[in-house]
């Protein structure tokens, strides 16, 4: 299985320049989230800058205090790096820290940045690189099981739903494993394939790999990317999802999101609507592919109507729905066999 793993110097800096939105900066607070031993702090270009409750800190505070990797933690669409925050990141490098990103731009195609790693010493690491050597896909049936994060809209808890079910299910004595398919997947397990780069007619083939044979009673968990009813990545959804080969997938949405997150002028599709695609589009190479449950990201509904929420979804779908941040993940796990 040729995957990508990373050996990051910790501890780590996030950076998140001037972002204050989190559906922006999710990379920087998934890994907050779920290595939080491994981050010292962070360094914002602004009070407005969204805060993780890290420390602040500067470039030179950072070099002082061991810092070993500057984890840039944003993920603006098309997945650039501003040319206000070259001077900091190069800062940082001439420093001897590594740079650490996981975006469409690479590090070392930034001159002013690969001089001065070269000046400190430290490394550009970028994480967004598929392996070399992808096959198309074959289709054929693997052994072992696989769970599938798919999503109404990009951003909105496939990652942390599928990070949850791998704790959960682990404590309950599952044999599970997550599987990383996006940039912040792969810093958080330190391994992965980066699906969103990978050329299009390899994309199934790579979810392939992501997901090898296994024992009968092992389980994948597979993180989702995009959606399929989004107009801008549904493409690699689509591939990812007929290379997954999922037995079972879980339905993850925004209570209170109404058009897709950066595109307003498309309406969210139903959770409905995607159980439905997904199954027909899934069928393909795994035609006993069900839904086993619906995660929700109750963040916008009030705490005291989140119950009545989810409660109304379950009743709605026929199938157990939870915030999984809130909840757990029990009462889909429930569902698997």
């Amino acid at each position: 299985m040729h995957t990508q793993t990373l050996q990051l110097r910790s501890p780590y800096l996030i950076f998140l320049g001037d972002e204050s939105r989190a559906t922006y900066a999710k990379t920087g607070k998934g890994i907050a989230d779920w290595r939080p031993e491994l981050c010292a702090g962070q360094l914002r270009l602004s009070d407005e800058a969204l805060d993780l409750n890290l420390p602040d800190m500067s470039v030179r505070v950072a070099a002082d205090s061991g810092i070993g990797s500057l984890i840039v933690g944003t993920a603006l669409v098309g997945g650039s790096i501003p040319d206000g925050w070259l001077d900091t990141l190069c800062d940082a490098a001439a420093a001897g820290i590594d740079i650490v990103a996981g975006l469409h731009t690479r590090l070392d195609s930034i001159a002013v940045l690969r001089d001065a790693a070269a000046t400190g010493g430290g490394k550009l690491i970028d994480v967004r690189i598929p392996p070399t050597d992808l096959p198309v896909a074959s289709g054929k049936k693997r052994s072992g099981k696989r769970l599938l994060t798919v999503g109404t809209d990009c951003a909105l808890g496939k990652k942390y739903t599928a990070l949850q079910l791998e704790r959960d299910m682990r404590a309950a004595g599952f044999s599970a494993d997550f599987r990383a398919s996006g940039q912040t997947g792969i810093m958080i397990a330190g391994t992965g394939i980066p699906i969103d780069c990978v050329v299009a007619d390899f994309i199934s083939g790579a979810a392939e790999m992501l997901s090898p044979d296994n024992n009968p009673q092992h389980w994948d968990i597979i993180e989702g990317q995009g959606s399929i009813y989004h107009p801008g990545y549904a493409a690699v959804s689509h591939g990812l999802l007929i290379g997954s080969q999922a037995d079972v997938f879980v339905v993850c949405h925004a209570g209170g999101r109404t058009h897709i997150e950066g595109w307003e002028h498309y309406p969210l599709p139903s959770i409905g609507e995607v159980i439905e695609r997904t199954i027909a589009i899934g069928s393909l190479t795994n035609p006993n592919i069900r839904c086993a449950g619906i995660s929700v990201n109750t963040l916008s509904i009030a705490a005291g109507e989140r119950e009545a929420y989810l409660a109304q979804l379950s009743v709605k779908y026929g199938l157990p729905c939870v915030d999984p941040m809130v909840n757990g993940t029990s009462a889909i796990i429930d569902q698997l066999s």
